[in-house]
């Protein structure tokens, strides 16, 4: 698989209601990050669905460097 783009070097906060599917973009290509618009269309990303266990706010991952994917585990601090 190659390099996503890096979408953003901060993740970013959503607040997120239980229950709701959301899909986040893999490919760091998306206008609507953190989440897919599909433009990974003709690329091998596809979007990861990410199902909310409660309602708050959290950090998804803009730099697609997450080991914790979609959510942000700090590894933008080492780009």
């Amino acid at each position: 698989m190659s390099d996503a783009v890096v979408a953003a070097k901060a993740p970013i906060g959503v607040d997120v209601e239980v229950g709701k599917n959301y899909w986040w973009c893999t490919c760091g290509r998306s206008s609507k990050q953190p989440f897919c618009d599909g433009s990974h269309k003709g690329t091998e990303f596809t979007p990861q669905q990410y199902t909310a266990s409660d309602t708050k706010t959290v950090h998804f991952c803009a730099c697609k460097a997450t080991k914790n994917a979609p959510l942000c585990d700090g590894s933008h601090k080492a780009l």
